[in-house]
């Protein structure tokens, strides 16, 4: 299989008291895991910025970094952090849910999602948008009309907000199969995130490596070690 590249998967960087779904890294651990990185003379980047630097050959030090659901501390907390050490990032956004909260986690810690002016911030300030859909579903579960409108006015909504062309997709949940690799493909998505290795492995279902606030120094080396011994990259 082709080798694809590292990409970590966070969700929210802030202190906190309670994270039963375990999508929660501390900013203390966050800017220790972001040293660890450069010290290792790798850079954390957009996927957009990893995807162009494959095509050119010029990969071989970075490292893809993706933030799911669009929370505010992106904002408070790891852009800054970012910032400090010359990365970027993308943000996978729910575009329906601007401004609000996840309610897609009933019963679960509720967590503030970045509204419109939050984005065209970060997006100048360098990091990448990309579309979490409409409103959080699994995809697996849609019909087609509906799983089409989940693609394209996610994408069209967030391309008004920040007046950019919006080029990758991220699959709630991490649930794809072949129908939704089409059908981001067919949106025009030039890649999309996944979580899990599969059968579907490839640009439109690429897979990432969780990274929690359990990952110190030997733990993100033991991811790093495994993802080049399974992907030799």
């Amino acid at each position: 299989m082709t080798a694809m590249p590292l990409v970590l998967m966070y969700h929210s960087v802030t202190k906190y008291d309670d994270d039963p779904l375990n999508i929660t890294v501390s900013p203390d651990r966050f800017a220790a895991q972001l040293r660890w990185l450069a010290r290792r003379g790798l850079r954390g980047v957009s996927m957009r910025e990893l995807m162009a630097a494959r095509r050119a050959g010029t990969a071989g030090r970075l490292v893809g970094l993706t933030f799911d659901d669009g929370y505010a501390d992106f904002v408070s907390e790891v852009v800054p952090a970012l910032l400090r050490h010359h990365f970027t990032a993308t943000v996978f956004m729910v575009s329906g849910r601007l401004g609000g909260s996840n309610e897609w986690d009933a019963g679960y810690p509720v967590k503030p999602l970045m509204d419109a002016d939050d984005l065209r911030r970060v997006a100048r300030q360098g990091m990448e948008v990309g579309s979490h859909s409409v409103v959080h579903p699994s995809l697996t579960s849609l019909t087609g009309t509906e799983l089409r409108h989940e693609l394209t006015a996610s994408r069209a909504a967030l391309e008004e907000i920040v007046d950019a062309e919006v080029t990758g997709f991220c699959y709630p949940y991490g649930h794809v199969g072949a129908r939704e690799v089409a059908a981001a493909r067919g949106a025009g998505y030039d890649y999309a995130c996944a979580i899990w290795k599969s059968e579907h492995t490839g640009p439109h279902a690429l897979p990432r490596t969780y990274i929690g606030d359990r990952d110190g120094a030997l733990r993100l080396r033991a991811k790093w070690m495994r993802h080049r011994m399974r992907w030799g990259s």
